[in-house]
């Protein structure tokens, strides 16, 4: 059965998300959402577009409205930060029935609850595909501040928490196989379709004294840079125990080398970041799943393994 009007759109939406909140001075139904917030806040926004971000041959409803909303609160974490409210804006096209809508909202919802985040408001707009647009908002973690990318300085060690290159194989495998991919590589496909946002690292990280921090979402080899800014130099050490076993297994499969999968990557969501060497010994490295990486330099070029590493990671406007 199909919705019929945007009322009942938004009669859908309510059933699945509360209308008040203590983040609120004013939730949904109004021109604006007031948000309850007396100190500064962060704010990103993100597109999740059908055959562009996703295809609905292997996601779920449930996997497209959570991922839509996991890559948002990412971007929180990655500024040490914790959610606050978000907005989605939905473009719809037709032949979405109400249970397809259903599992959507559901998927979001579980989500947001999980992070007592509030759903502020939105639009609703006709549209040839399925697309959701998301701006969200965050508050400091428990150092009082947000953490920037550039922070870090030579000598610093670079870490890493989450698992490079293992959304990278999910999407490859996806692409080829479709959803008969998890069977061989349930990790990998879990990976690319429902990404753990890390926020609770993220409030360890900055309680730690990281001095940057950023989500790893365009692989390694691009993203890195943007961490090192003005100081593009650094020796990373990645051995084969620092590699996901799927990640071992689908190089295996392909002409590229794991490392090449790990630090190429794309849609990993993982944190990556830097401390001063006293700092990562004894705090930051006792935080789960952080792993250090190596080591920032002033050389102007970025090594693994002791070789100079050329590949690029993904770029939105590559053909």
């Amino acid at each position: 059965m199909s919705i019929q009007s945007e009322e009942a759109f938004l009669s859908l939406i309510d059933e699945h998300f509360a209308t008040d909140s203590a983040a609120l001075e004013l939730g949904r139904g109004d021109d604006c959402a007031v948000l309850s917030q007396g100190g500064p806040f962060c704010v990103s926004s993100d597109l999740f577009l059908e055959d562009i971000h996703f295809r609905r041959s292997y996601f779920s409803p449930q996997d497209i409205g959570y991922k839509a909303l996991a890559v948002n609160v990412s971007d929180i974490a990655a500024m040490g930060g914790r959610p606050l409210a978000f907005t989605m804006d939905l473009m719809i096209p037709s032949g979405l029935d109400r249970s397809f809508w259903e599992k959507f909202f559901s998927g979001m919802a579980a989500l947001a609850r999980q992070n007592d985040m509030p759903l502020a408001g939105g639009d609703l707009s006709r549209s040839d595909k399925l697309g959701v647009s998301i701006s969200i908002w965050g508050t400091p973690g428990p150092s009082g501040r947000f953490i920037p990318r550039t922070g870090g300085n030579p000598g610093d060690v670079l870490f890493v928490c989450g698992e490079p290159g293992l959304a990278r194989a999910g999407l490859s495998l996806l692409e080829k196989d479709g959803i008969k991919a998890a069977e061989t590589f349930p990790q990998a496909v879990q990976a690319h379709l429902r990404p753990k946002p890390k926020t609770m690292v993220a409030n360890l990280l900055s309680a730690a004294g990281t001095s940057s921090l950023m989500d790893v979402s365009d692989g390694l080899a691009r993203d890195l840079p943007r961490l090192l800014g003005s100081k593009p130099g650094a020796d990373l050490t990645v051995s084969p125990d620092m590699i996901h076993d799927e990640v071992i297994r689908f190089a295996e499969q392909t002409d590229v080398t794991a490392e090449d999968v790990f630090m190429v990557g794309g849609e990993d969501y993982a944190l990556l970041g830097t401390a001063a060497p006293e700092a990562f010994k004894s705090k930051i490295l006792t935080i789960p799943g952080v792993r250090a990486l190596g080591r920032i330099n002033d050389s102007g070029t970025i090594t693994v393994n002791g070789t100079p590493f050329t590949l690029n990671g993904f770029d939105h406007f590559d053909a």
